[in-house]
This record gives C-alpha cells, sequence and structure tokens, in this order.
C-alpha cells in the first residue's frame, strides 16, 4: 500500500523541522511526519550528533541523500536542483538560505 508521509523518528540528539513555514524542535523518541508535497526541511539542532531514522514511502529518494554523502558528493545551489528533479523531488534555496543564514546552519 502506497502512502503519501514519510516519518522520521529522532534517535540521538535534537532536531528543528519547518513544514509550511512553521518551525518545531524535535527530541529523542519524536516522530516527525513530513507529508509529500508540503514544502520541510530538517536540521540538526543542536552541538551534539543527530540521529534519525527515516523512512522514505515510496523508496528511491535515499539513493539521492546516499549520492550526497559520497566523497565528491559536493553540490551547490546551481547543481542540486538537477539532482533533485532526478529523483522527483524539489529544492528551493529561497526559502532555504534565510534558515541557514538565521541559526548558522553549514551544508
Amino acid at each position: 500500500m502506497e502512502t503519501d508521509k514519510g516519518p522520521r523518528v529522532i534517535r540521538r540528539g535534537d532536531g528543528d523541522v519547518i513544514d509550511e513555514g512553521v518551525e518545531a524542535t524535535a527530541t529523542v523518541g519524536d516522530v516527525v511526519v513530513k507529508p509529500r508535497g508540503r514544502w520541510h526541511t530538517f536540521w540538526n539542532a543542536g552541538d551534539d550528533e543527530l540521529r534519525v531514522l527515516e523512512i522514505i514511502v515510496p523508496g528511491g529518494l535515499e539513493q539521492m541523500f546516499r549520492l550526497l554523502a559520497e566523497p565528491g558528493g559536493e553540490y551547490s545551489p546551481e547543481t542540486l536542483p538537477a539532482l533533485a528533479a532526478e529523483y522527483g523531488a524539489e529544492v528551493d534555496f529561497e526559502a532555504t538560505m534565510p534558515l541557514v543564514e538565521r541559526h548558522g546552519l553549514v551544508f
């Protein structure tokens, strides 16, 4: 059975999530559901290691994350949208970069 939700379970640390413009912090044991078709992002909210168990349904997008994690898997705002499109995803740097600046995040 296909579903339009992919949960993320926080296993260690704190993670901040934004869903349709609303920011929240998820902690150990929390489940974050990111429905398909809604703009969302997720980042490490603390100084400690963050570990999550992410379930992506239907499968396939996890391969993009594997490519990003490989040596040489660095992508830029100019190159990442094309890679994401190959996996049926979109990247919105116009919305993401203010978050990066506000929270001092690095890619």
